[in-house]
């Protein structure tokens, strides 16, 4: 029999949209056999956020202490968890034998975890989006639980890149947005020789360029073995771009930014994604028409 696993939910930034989202994903969980329980403040809201700054950042530390939490699972994204940097003490996070996921604005939390304190994390699922969906996808389920039980996990992505030797190294990144916003903060990653992931969401191609400009003129795709882009959504050409796609931008940046670029990493604001463990052990080894992506979280 599988082990169970105990899933906290809560929330670090924006506030829930659907709370029948919520009810879903407690069914969903129940239902293949985990435990689920709900922060207090999961159903707050101040403004556009889960309660205000002070709510938020004591529902973190309520999620750090619980002692019937296996995995602290953010409910969505949204914007909240730039506010609460400069107050979270990650080292004394990192003490609780607690693992966090979740991805777009919980990526704040997980690359300041790993610059501050060296913290493994996982992107993944969220409560609302994922479990919560009406028909939470099985790709999704599948490849979060064989991470979160195994602390190994291989899998074959259909990637499109260029030809190489395996490529090892630590993998890290998120929200393409958050990662160019952390860029010349303390709270970025210092990565070395690493994997960098890298998705956004609503965001124009040109803005997409723009942010992968910034990394590289602060000096961190220069560092990197290999960049793999996942998934690039709700986004709109206008006539004023005459044939400037994501196509484009991608054949842009492996002819300007001098790393191995890989694309159709299975993540991001995607019904099916990976569970990713960020600052965790990844050897990619590429194929002609499916790549080899070995996953590990343990730094």
């Amino acid at each position: 029999m599988k082990r169970a696993i105990d899933f906290g939910f809560f929330a670090p930034s924006g506030a829930v949209i659907d709370a029948e989202a919520l009810d879903r994903a407690t069914r969903c969980l129940l239902s293949r056999g985990h435990r689920v329980v709900e922060d207090e403040g999961t159903r707050a809201r101040h403004q556009r956020f889960a309660g205000t700054d002070d709510a938020r950042l004591a529902a973190i530390r309520r999620m750090a202490a619980r002692d019937d939490v296996d995995v602290a699972v953010a409910i969505r994204g949204g914007y909240g968890l730039s506010r609460l940097l400069p107050r979270l003490d990650f080292a004394a996070l990192a003490r609780w034998p607690r693992r966090w996921m979740g991805h777009s604005d919980f990526g704040v939390f997980q690359l300041a975890a790993l610059a501050s304190a060296g913290l493994v994390t996982y992107a993944g699922p969220m409560a609302a989006y994922d479990f919560g969906a009406e028909e939470p996808s099985a790709y999704t389920l599948e490849h979060c639980f064989a991470m979160l039980r195994g602390h190994e996990h291989e899998v074959d992505v259909p990637l499109d890149g260029p030809s190489s030797a395996p490529l090892e190294g630590t993998l890290w990144g998120g929200n393409l947005t958050i990662v160019a916003h952390l860029a010349g903060t303390p709270y970025l990653p210092a990565i070395a020789g690493g994997l960098l992931f890298l998705e956004d969401v609503a965001e124009h191609p040109y803005r997409i360029e723009r942010a992968l400009h910034q990394l590289d003129l602060a000096g961190v795709l220069a560092q990197q073995k290999a960049v793999l882009l996942g998934a690039f959504t709700e986004y709109a050409l206008v006539p004023h771009d005459d044939g400037y796609d994501l196509d484009a931008v991608v054949a842009h940046a492996r002819e300007r930014f001098g790393v191995p670029i890989y694309t159709g990493l299975p993540f991001g604001h995607v019904r099916d994604k990976l569970t990713l463990p960020v600052g965790g052990r990844a050897t990619l080894i590429p194929g002609a028409s499916s790549s080899r992506l070995v996953l590990r979280d343990h730094a």
